[in-house]
C-alpha cells in the first residue's frame, strides 16, 4: 500500500526527533585550534573535567580546561592527524585504567596498555585514574614497619606502611637506587610494588626492569612508564594511573609500595601542558595549582582502618634538586605534603659514603612507630653519636690536639659511618642489620681496622647464618631482642670477634 505524502512527512519528522534525542547536539564539537598536543574545541557544552574524547582519526584526548565557550583538550598520543574543523566526540567516560593481579610482572604505559612482549592484559576491572583520597575517619595511624633493607634508613629514618617518605637530592646521588633496593627487599614479604617512571630515558627503565627480573622482584612488581620521548599529557597522567592500580590492591586489604620517579619531571610536564592551555604562571613560572597536583596524588597513600581491610599504600616520591637547593618551589611543596624526607648529599656520595644519606637533614615523622623493638634497641643512640662525630670531625680538620675522650668519640663515629655503608642491590634482613648495629654499639669493632670493617660484617653475617640461624629466626619472628636473645647474640658476636681477631692477627 502506497504512503501518502503527509504520512511520509510525519514519519521523517518523528525519525529526526528521535535521532536528536539519541545524539544530543552537545556531545559533538569541532576543533578550532591544534598544536603542541593541545586542542581547543567548541560545542562540547556538557563536557566533564578529565572526560575522554575521540577525534576523527580515532586519537583519544582528555579534557582539562572548561571555559565558557571552549574546552581545552590534551591529546593522548600524536596530534598529527587532527586538523581544524574536524569533529570531536564525547565518550561520557572519565579517564580509566585497567587494574588487578593481571598487571603483576608487567610493564605498561600511562593508559594501562602493555609495553612488554607478554601479550594483552587479561583483566576486566577498570578504575578512574583520579579519585578523592580516603578521609581521616577511614584511616589508621601508621604502625607497621616497611623494611627497606638499607641500614641507615631502617635504623634512623624508619618508614611505615601507609607513610609518604620523600627521597630528595641532586642527580646521580643514588635516589633511584634506594627505591629499587626497597622493592627488592619486599621479596619475601606480603608487599606488592608499583614503580612509576616519569620522563626517564627508555634505556634507563629497561635496565631497572632487568635488574628487578634478575633479583626475582618482577613477580610482585608493576612498572608504569611514560618516557621522556612521550608527550607531556602522558607524563602528566602516569602517576595517577599507577596510583589507581595500587588502590585496587589496597582496597582488597593488601599492602602496596609505590615509587614515583620522579615528581620534578611530573611538575615540568604539567607546567608545559598548563602554559600551552594558557593557564597563568606564578612563582618560578609554575601555574598556581601545582601544589594541588602533588597533594591530591600523595594524599591517596594511607593506611586504611581494620573495617576497610587494613590495606595500605606506602609512597616513595622522588624529587631532584639543583645544587642541593631544597628551598626551591617544587621541593618545598612536596616536603610539606610528605611525612618526612631522605636527603642525599653529593659530597657524601663523592666521598664514598653509599648510600649518601645525610642523617642530620633526613627525618621520618612517623619515627619509632615504624620500627621493630629489636631495631629500636640497637639504634636509639645512633643519630646522636653520628651528629657528635660530624661536629667533632670539623674541629680535627684544623689539626688541633684533642683529648682522649674526643678521640674515642671520633673513632667510634668513624666505625658507625663505616658499618652504615652498603652496596647497591644488597638489602639486608632486619635481624642481620640488628646484629651489625649491636656489634658496633657494644664496642666489638673498636679493635677492628676501618679498612677491615666491611669484611668483618660480611663474615659475621655468614657466621650467624651458618651457626646461629635459630637465633636469627627468633629475632625475625618476634621482632624483639629480649634478654635471652640479646645474651645469645652477644655471646655469638664475642665468639666470632675472637676468631676474626686471631685470623687477622695471623695474616
Amino acid at each position: 500500500m502506497a504512503l501518502r505524502s503527509d504520512e511520509i512527512s510525519v514519519l521523517i519528522k518523528e525519525r529526526i526527533k528521535n535521532y536528536q534525542d539519541e545524539l544530543h547536539m552537545d556531545d559533538v564539537g569541532y576543533v578550532i585550534s591544534v598544536g603542541d598536543g593541545i586542542v581547543q574545541a567548541e560545542g562540547l557544552d556538557k563536557a566533564m573535567a578529565s572526560e575522554l574524547v575521540v577525534f576523527e582519526d580515532n586519537t583519544s584526548g582528555m579534557i582539562l580546561n572548561l571555559e565558557e565557550d571552549i574546552v581545552g583538550i590534551v591529546v593522548l598520543g600524536s596530534d598529527s592527524g587532527i586538523k581544524e574543523g574536524q569533529i570531536v566526540k564525547r565518550t561520557h567516560e572519565i579517564m580509566e585504567v585497567k587494574v588487578g593481579d593481571a598487571l603483576l610482572g608487567r610493564v605498561v604505559n600511562a593508559l594501562g596498555e602493555p609495553l612488554d612482549d607478554k601479550g594483552e592484559i587479561k583483566s576486566d576491572k577498570h578504575r578512574p585514574i583520579e579519585r578523592v583520597a580516603p578521609g581521616v575517619m577511614t584511616r589508621k595511624s601508621v604502625h607497621e614497619p616497611l623494611a627497606t633493607g638499607i641500614k641507615i634508613i631502617d635504623s634512623m629514618i624508619p618508614i611505615g606502611r601507609g607513610q609518604r617518605e620523600l627521597i630528595i637530592g641532586d642527580r646521580q646521588t643514588g635516589k633511584t637506587a634506594i627505591a629499587i633496593d626497597t622493592i627488592i627487599n619486599q621479596k619475601d614479604s606480603d608487599v606488592l610494588c608499583v614503580y612509576v617512571a616519569i620522563g626517564q630515558k627508555a634505556s634507563s627503565v629497561a635496565q631497572i626492569v632487568e635488574k628487578l627480573k634478575s633479583a626475582g622482584a618482577m613477580d610482585y612488581t608493576t612498572i608504569v612508564m611514560a618516557t621522556a620521548s612521550e608527550s607531556a599529557p602522558m607524563q602528566y597522567i602516569v602517576p595517577y594511573s599507577a596510583c589507581a592500580i595500587a588502590e585496587e590492591w589496597m582496597e582488597q586489604g593488601k599492602h602496596v609500595l609505590i615509587v614515583y620517579d620522579d615528581l620534578s619531571k611530573h611538575a615540568v610536564a604539567y607546567r608545559t601542558m598548563s602554559l600551552l592551555l594558557r593557564r597563568p604562571p606564578g612563582r618560578e613560572a609554575y601555574p598556581g595549582d601545582v601544589f594541588y597536583l602533588h597533594s591530591r596524588l600523595l594524599e591517596r597513600a594511607c593506611k586504611l582502618n581494620d573495617e576497610l581491610g587494613a590495606g595500605s599504600i606506602t609512597a616513595l616520591p622522588i624529587i631532584e634538586t639543583q645544587a642541593g637547593d631544597i628551598s626551591a618551589y617544587i621541593p618545598t611543596n612536596v616536603i610539606s605534603i610528605t611525612d618526612g624526607q631522605i636527603f642525599l648529599q653529593t659530597n657524601l656520595f663523592n666521598a664514598g659514603n653509599r648510600p649518601a644519606v645525610d642523617a642530620g637533614l633526613s627525618v621520618s615523622r612517623v619515627g619509632s612507630n615504624a620500627q621493630t623493638k629489636a631495631m629500636k634497641k640497637v639504634s636509639k643512640a645512633l643519630k646522636l653519636e653520628l651528629a657528635q662525630y660530624n661536629e667533632l670531625l670539623s674541629f680535627t680538620q684544623f689539626g688541633s690536639d684533642v683529648d682522649e675522650l674526643t678521640k674515642k668519640t671520633i673513632d667510634h663515629g668513624a666505625r658507625i659511618t663505616e658499618i652504615l655503608k652498603q652496596g647497591q642491590y644488597n638489602p639486608l634482613s632486619m635481624e642481620l642489620i640488628v646484629a651489625s648495629l649491636y656489634a658496633v654499639e657494644h664496642g666489638y669493632l673498636e679493635e677492628v681496622k676501618l679498612t677491615d670493617i666491611r669484611e668483618y660484617e660480611n663474615s659475621l653475617h655468614n657466621f650467624l647464618k651458618k651457626n646461629h640461624q635459630d637465633l636469627l629466626n627468633k629475632i625475625k619472628a618476634s621482632g624483639d631482642l629480649d634478654a635471652k636473645s640479646e645474651a645469645s647474640l652477644d655471646q655469638a658476636i664475642k665468639e666470632f670477634s675472637a676468631n676474626f681477631k686471631m685470623l687477622n692477627g695471623a695474616s
